[in-house]
């Protein structure tokens, strides 16, 4: 039974985030310590996708820097006491292959543009932390997918950015960013990166463009306040 997979889901739902399934790593995982000197044996992941998780930030959106950052911890990481595990989260250091360990926990594949898509959500998921525990927990069976990207034809990704900023092989992060600073980058500011969003898969599930200005000007480094 995975009774406490199936709570800890129906709770993260409540604040729009969701549990991205789970695994139980081996050594050459790397997993850190669940505690000192006590191994990981179950490794939970939590995300969001689509725009539910937006919605609930917004209602109770902390103020000053990071804001996202911030919250995720105030939601995550009390529940992760209460559970007796530990949290950690993408920005943490020294940083964690969060991509990996969440293509072990679900059917992820890389896309051309470096990002994880998923057969259902496209492009519009992210990490927000993962649950670190030091019993082998139960969890449900994964159920094996196949990448969407193998089938789509014409790669519009690949050819929507108006900088050429990603190659199918890497991304030109400066490029990219210098761009978005001028005023012909108003579409990708406003209602973001062309790129990801002329992927065809899970378009029903695009962030909304408040969302997508906030990733823009994270990206920027720009403050939520400026």
């Amino acid at each position: 039974m995975t009774i406490l997979y199936d709570s800890l889901a129906l709770e993260l739902a409540t604040h729009g985030l969701l549990l991205r399934g789970g695994f139980h790593p081996t050594p050459a995982d790397a997993i850190p310590v669940s505690a000192p000197g006590v191994p990981a044996a179950t490794v939970l992941m939590i995300g969001n996708a689509g725009a539910a998780m937006w919605v609930a930030f917004e209602t109770r959106r902390p103020p000053g820097a990071n804001p996202l950052d911030r919250w995720t911890r105030e939601i995550i990481t009390p529940i992760a006491a209460r559970l007796g595990a530990r949290a950690i989260y993408p920005y943490d250091k020294p940083a964690q292959p969060f991509q990996r360990w969440a293509a072990r926990a679900w059917p992820l594949f890389p896309s051309p543009l470096g990002l994880l898509i998923d057969p259902d959500y496209g492009l519009w998921h992210a990490l927000r932390g993962a649950l670190l525990f030091a019993d082998a927990l139960d969890l449900p069976t994964r159920i094996e997918r196949v990448s969407p990207c193998i089938s789509c034809s014409g790669k519009p990704c690949l050819t929507s950015c108006p900088v050429g900023a990603y190659d199918g092989i890497g991304f030109d992060y400066t490029g990219c960013r210098d761009y978005l600073e001028t005023p012909a980058a108003h579409a990708c500011n406003s209602r973001g990166c062309g790129a990801r969003n002329a992927c065809p898969v899970g378009t029903s599930e695009r962030y909304p463009p408040a969302q997508q200005q906030f990733h823009s000007r994270a990206f920027r480094g720009v403050s939520a306040n400026d």
